[in-house]
């Protein structure tokens, strides 16, 4: 018997064949039976043999493979939040955690003070609340195979897990790991603790050059004082576990790679003869050198026998900026400096004119990188305002405003943040809206080494909310700029990161397969706006989005979601390498992309 049947559907299966219409059977977890019905409403109506415990009319409705998402930071978050909101509610059945260099394991047993110090380095590098921190996760492990046993068994979505550079660093060396250099045998400590990692299921290694990534003491991150040698032994030790990969990133990943950065990320794929994903691909017709700068490091890496990956987002996330906190602003050249001056003292400095003259020079230089995109002042518009002087400015534009008081766009932004004592929130318009920047994502998705993802979803809790590009990008698909068919669509979003990650027996709809499933109404299938709510521990904030026409989602067979609504069940799988992932080398490319 059927545990579960879903009549009337219509399939689209993973693979970017055409859709068809077919009742699908589940059982056990698994899809047991795909029975594709006829078009001819004569021969539409039989009935599938076996009879099942529950069933469902899927008329009008498409059936796809639950989706994966790439690039998260769940790794906390899933030990008060078990359902991966809000991507749960968006379609994601599958979760990459453990990114940038970032895990939560390992720890030392013998010193408590790592498990803090990992806590504020996360609160500051990727925007997560320290109090959900401190008080929603255990933090009772110290190795990662205890990391994700701790997860074992109390999650709704599958998960699996990159082993943190910055961890294995300060586990091996302590305090050291931020400015030192690991001798002889700390490196071969730090390489014994990631092969233990994998053994115990980590997909791999993640590690981080970014020069925005800093600590919660504003240092440079641990693996940001790695050296190459110390990457490339890394690397080898990831080639030797079965269904492993690498995720990197370095400074140009924000603009645009120089030669030794490039030669780094092949390097360090062709010593694990394992694909390497970076992120995020940023696309821009007013950068028209970018794309190919970025996509050559994969030309080179394939032409050495090696394979970089570039993560890019198919929708325009919006980002919830201030002066007030710490968010983008903060990472442009020069102004983390000013950004974090006690609040007296910056609203003082924030008024000087030749303060703000040398502010805007930075953000618009070269070395601003991808953050040249945030000094266009004009164009932000004014969010939530406190004080009585800012009423009613809020969905107005600066550069309105502006014109008005006949003020400089960003010294105009500044008096009306200083107003409100730096706690008004902006949001920025996006300069890349226009078709010729979305022609260009159309053709860039194209390349064999560009993959959907970089969501970041779990990260960046109160100033962004990428994680439901999955349902606005299909939105699109159907009945907006229709880039892809929606066959395509769904590839890009299931089997592509399936494939590339070696997931056994997920992202496609097939007999056999895992029952991760989404039912949705193709002509409703769509994000709401985000918004703000206060759920963390310790009533901490954080953008939030909901779901449109999403009927059901289901992970392992279990519904876990209905019309937008947790069910409680925890099915999800923490999926360990080789045992859920094949090994994916650097040259065997299936049929299509990945």
């Amino acid at each position: 018997m059927l545990d579960h049947l879903i009549r009337r559907a219509t399939v689209i299966d993973g693979t970017g064949a055409p859709s068809y219409a077919a009742d699908i059977g589940i059982r056990d977890g698994r899809i047991a039976l795909i029975r594709r019905r006829s078009p001819s409403p004569v021969q539409a109506g039989g009935r599938v043999g076996e009879r099942a415990r529950t069933e469902e009319d899927a008329s009008g409705l498409v059936l796809a493979p639950g989706f994966v998402d790439p690039h998260t930071h769940y790794d906390a978050q899933l030990f008060w939040d078990p359902y991966a909101t809000p991507s749960l509610s968006h379609g994601v059945t599958t979760v990459v955690g453990g990114n940038c260099g970032f895990s939560l394991a390992p720890l030392h047993p013998d010193r408590p003070a790592d498990a803090d110090y990992t806590r504020r380095m996360l609160s500051k590098v990727e925007g997560m609340s320290l109090a959900a921190l401190e008080e929603g996760a255990p933090w009772n492990w110290s190795s990662f195979g205890e990391y994700l046993g701790a997860l074992d068994g109390r999650i709704a979505v599958n998960a699996g897990f990159m082993a943190g550079h910055c961890a294995l660093r300060r586990c091996a060396m302590g305090p050291d790991a931020v400015g030192g250099q690991p001798d002889a045998k700390q490196l071969r400590h730090m390489t014994a603790l990631l092969h233990e990692a994998m053994e115990a299921g980590a997909w791999g290694l993640s590690t981080t050059q970014s020069s925005t990534h800093s600590d919660g003491d504003g240092r440079p991150v641990a693996s940001r004082h790695a050296r190459p040698a110390e990457l490339l032994a890394l690397a080898a030790a990831v080639g030797e576990h079965e269904g492993t990969q690498i995720e990197a990133i370095v400074a140009g990943c924000l603009d645009r790679f120089d030669d030794a950065e490039i030669d780094l990320l092949t390097d360090m794929s062709t010593a694990a003869g394992r694909p390497l994903n970076w992120n995020v691909l940023t696309i821009d017709a007013a950068e028209p050198g970018r794309v190919p700068r970025q996509l050559a490091a994969s030309e080179r890496a394939r032409a050495a026998g090696g394979r970089i990956v570039a993560l890019t987002m198919p929708i325009l996330t919006p980002m919830n900026m201030s002066l007030g906190t710490f968010c983008a602003l903060n990472l442009i050249p020069g102004w983390g400096e000013i950004l974090a001056l006690p609040v007296p003292h910056r609203i003082t400095a924030l008024r000087d004119t030749a303060v703000q003259a040398d502010m805007l020079r930075r953000a618009r230089s070269r070395e601003a990188g991808v953050f040249r995109r945030l000094a266009d002042f004009a164009r932000y518009v004014i969010g939530d305002t406190y004080a009585k002087e800012n009423d009613g400015l809020t969905g107005r534009v600066v550069a309105d405003i502006a014109a008005e008081r006949g003020l400089d766009p960003f010294a105009c932004l500044v008096e009306i943040c200083a107003a409100d004592e730096l706690r008004t929130v902006l949001w920025p318009m996006p300069t890349d809206n226009d078709p010729a920047s979305w022609e260009l994502r159309r053709s860039t998705w194209e390349h064999p080494d560009v993959l959907l993802g970089g969501s970041d979803a779990g990260a960046h809790l109160d100033r962004m909310c990428g994680a439901p590009y999955t349902t606005r990008f299909l939105g699109d698909c159907l009945r907006g700029r229709k880039l892809v068919p929606v066959e395509r669509a769904v590839q890009m979003l299931t089997d592509d990161p399936a494939r590339l990650f070696g997931l056994r027996g997920r992202g496609r709809i097939a007999e056999g397969y895992a029952a991760d499933l989404v039912l949705f109404d193709p002509g409703r299938i769509d994000a709401g706006p985000a918004t703000l709510v206060h759920d963390l521990p310790g009533d901490g904030p954080r953008l939030d989005s909901r779901a449109v026409g999403v009927v059901s989602v289901r992970v392992n067979g279990v519904e876990t979601v209905r019309h937008d609504v947790m069910t409680g069940a925890l099915p999800g799988t923490v999926l360990r390498s080789g045992r859920d992932t094949e090994t994916v080398g650097t040259g065997n490319f299936r049929t299509g992309k990945f």
